[in-house]
């Protein structure tokens, strides 16, 4: 696959930071295209609902916002392609996006491929995924109906698929290594006045137990005098962080110690041309309605970038 002409504009990854950029610039008439690897959506595939996102005072279903972010930016012409971006050659006055199946030549990139669930690094965990072990509640809880679930983490994310995971298991233990939850006392309110859920406190998660037919308990450490017990559950949800999707990514774009690029407020990281917008970000909030004004104005530093060097 090879453009004569090359794109203005090539985003890689479509989230709402990805959709929002694409939207911006297809608008702005440049020759985009945005490649996505999986589903449009990013993560928000990952949740059941939105409601702290503005204009939505009830919530709205995550996967239906990421079909009206979407279908947004295709109102507009937005180009997209589903492929997997192997490698970037950014040291020329084009840029080279490699996919499996050819290069793309553009003129500016946004790199707006998200982030990934950081894993609990224990035994079992990867020998029990799928069977037992998840990262999705959305996805997963409809198979743990009426049963025993657990839930590892403290913020967030982690206490709001505890409560989504309680319309489906018969109880919900959250496992968190402090004496306190991280999560935004909103959430942790309704956390607690919820009868299915029962909170494990100064714990941790040693070791996930199971056999062919998936998990049956989880071994615990008390983080307080290593007291080591046991907890029978059917299936263990974890919501213990996130790490950038950034290893596709050359040396010279600049990133912390855990991979997250480091960009200026236009979102210009340290490759002139090269913008990043969304969860891959170094920031600290990630939320859509941030990812979507990172897109927005990445695409906004990308037009202008195009106007002072390629006019």
């Amino acid at each position: 696959m090879h453009s004569q002409e090359p794109y203005d504009i090539v985003i890689i990854g479509g989230g709402p930071a990805g959709l929002t950029a694409g939207l911006y610039a297809a608008r702005a008439r440049l020759k985009t295209v945005l490649l996505e690897r999986m589903g449009f959506g990013g993560q928000l595939l990952n949740y059941d609902k939105v409601e702290n996102y503005p204009g939505f005072p009830e919530g709205i279903g995550a996967f239906g916002l990421g079909e009206l972010i979407s279908a947004h930016a295709l109102k507009f012409g937005l180009q997209t392609l589903n492929a997997e971006v192997v490698q970037l050659d950014l040291n020329k006055r084009l840029k080279a996006v490699h996919l499996p199946k050819g290069v793309l030549y553009t003129r500016t990139v946004i790199i707006a491929s998200g982030a990934s669930p950081n894993k609990l690094g224990i035994r079992g965990e990867s020998e029990l995924t799928g069977r037992g072990v998840s990262y999705c509640a959305v996805c997963d809880a409809p198979f743990y109906r009426d049963q025993e679930v657990a839930v590892v983490g403290g913020g967030d994310t982690a206490i709001e698929e505890a409560i989504y995971l309680t319309k489906f298991a018969g109880k919900v233990h959250v496992i968190h290594r402090r004496d306190r939850l991280r999560a935004t006392q909103v959430i942790q309110d309704r956390a607690f006045n919820n009868d299915k859920i029962h909170f494990v406190f100064n714990s941790i998660v040693t070791e996930i137990r199971g056999d062919a037919q998936g998990v049956d308990r989880l071994v615990l450490k008390d983080t307080r005098d290593a007291a080591v017990s046991e907890l029978p559950v059917n299936g263990v949800f974890v919501f213990v962080g996130i790490q950038p999707n950034s290893r596709f990514l050359p040396t010279e774009i600049d990133r912390d110690a855990f991979g997250f690029i480091y960009t200026d407020q236009e979102m210009a990281t340290s490759v002139p041309g090269v913008f990043a917008a969304g969860d891959v970000r170094f920031k600290r909030l990630r939320q859509i309605v941030t990812a979507v004004g990172d897109g927005a104005t990445a695409a906004f530093s990308a037009g202008r970038y195009i106007e002072e060097h390629f006019s």
